[in-house]
């Protein structure tokens, strides 16, 4: 049976483009696997721990030696890992806060890459490489080739590299300017922003055409 992790990280609740892209792509999603299942997760709403030191120790010592604290700690990635597992397509909603993805996806990344269940300490490969995931970010600003700020979007520079062990390579659809509609320094970019959000719900929609053929 397919099924699909929906994992969202914006603080801006309704008025979060990366949210209302993921929440489309959910939907195109379920109308091309009607027996589909749905996982979601918001990494807002319910941060994960950042990692700490039980967090690494859990990695390295024995399960019947660890303290309480390494024992839930190891829990925690494990649950993690095994819900990217179980996801034919993983949604990632990525916002773009100060040049680079909020705290709380690293954090999710940091529990996700982990020596013997996602990655092979010994070959080397990658152990997630089944699942499908589709990054739906949103940028303020502009950040395309020839743009003063060309090469500033961290988000998209960093997740393929934070991800690599684990064999998941991602797949991005981008809508950015998104402040333009709310800040009057960028109120001549209305016009564009408006057709780069067209441009990437375009995107979405036809991510699962071919299945409903």
């Amino acid at each position: 049976m397919p099924h699909l992790l929906h994992i969202d990280a914006s603080i801006q609740g309704d008025r979060s483009v990366s949210r209302s892209l993921t929440a489309r792509a959910a939907e195109r999603w379920k109308a091309a696997h009607p027996d589909g299942t749905v996982t979601y997760r918001d990494l807002s709403a319910d941060p994960l721990p950042h990692l700490g030191p039980d967090h690494l120790l859990a990695r390295v010592v024995p399960a019947e030696q660890q303290t309480p604290a390494q024992a839930e700690a190891f829990a925690l990635s494990t649950r993690l890992i095994d819900e990217v597992k179980a996801a034919d397509t993983v949604l990632l909603g990525l916002p773009i806060y100060n040049f680079g993805a909020p705290s709380t996806v690293k954090a999710w990344v940091d529990h996700v890459v982990f020596p013997g269940l996602s990655t092979d300490p010994a070959g080397g490969d990658g152990l997630l490489a089944d699942s499908e995931l589709i990054v739906l970010e949103s940028r303020g600003g502009g950040y395309a080739p020839g743009t003063p700020r060309e090469g500033w979007d961290h988000g998209e520079a960093w997740l393929p590299h934070g991800l690599a062990l684990t064999g998941i390579e991602p797949r991005f659809i981008i809508a950015e300017l998104t402040l333009a509609d709310v800040n009057p320094a960028m109120e001549q970019l209305r016009g564009l922003a408006a057709e780069s959000l067209a441009a990437a719900r375009e995107q979405v929609d036809a991510l699962w055409s071919e299945a409903r053929v």
